[in-house]
């Protein structure tokens, strides 16, 4: 094979998407090579609009645009009472498309013991407690994963809430331990929803 340095670089770097291993990464290296026109000048456009543009809200976690503001929680019409909180945006909308859920996220960024040498504060905990006092939120739902981390997560959560008047549940049955939000299917979803506990 023959040694390009651009080649390799891509290589590695598409190689460290979820799903792709080395194998995968050369074959989508060449179909981007073999369509230049379609696909390689749009999408290095595109990605420098995303990197230009798009941020994480320092508020709810979610993804805005830095030209709009962020419809997660500055232009939400919608007034709710309730807010499910997430560890990242994957979870987010796997429980949107499942429409089981209405109500506000917020979109933690990980869980305690994946943050190596980050602080607890990256996790926006500390925005949840305003965002639950601000907006008089009476349930906050906890959708972390069954794993030790999103365990672990959520009870350092209800430790930040507890001196707030405000329900605290965490997903029920159907979430196998161990199991990730995002790759629950819909049925799985809304039978957590719907059997929810107190927390």
């Amino acid at each position: 094979m023959q040694n390009i340095s651009e080649i390799d670089e891509l290589i590695k770097l598409i190689s460290k998407l979820p799903g792709l291993g080395p194998k995968s990464a050369k074959r989508i290296v060449l179909k981007l090579i073999n369509n230049r026109e379609e696909l390689i000048k749009p999408m290095a456009k595109i990605l420098a609009e995303v990197y230009k543009n798009i941020s994480r809200c320092k508020i709810c976690g979610s993804l805005k645009s830095n030209l709009e503001g962020c419809n997660g929680c500055e232009n939400n019409k919608n007034k709710y009472n309730k807010i499910c909180v997430v560890e990242n945006i994957a979870d987010q909308w796997s429980i949107e498309s499942s429409s089981v859920y209405k109500g506000y996220f917020h979109i933690l960024g990980g869980t305690i013991s994946s943050l190596n040498n980050q602080k607890k504060e990256d996790l926006l905990v500390n925005s949840l407690v305003e965002r639950v006092k601000k907006d008089k939120i009476q349930e906050v739902i906890l959708a972390t994963s069954a794993t030790v981390e999103g365990q672990t997560t959520a009870f350092y959560i209800q430790d930040s809430l507890k001196n707030i008047n405000v329900r605290i549940s965490k997903l029920a049955q159907g979430l196998p331990v161990g199991g990730e939000i995002e790759n629950l299917d819909d049925g799985t979803l809304v039978s957590a929803f719907k059997n929810r506990q107190s927390f």
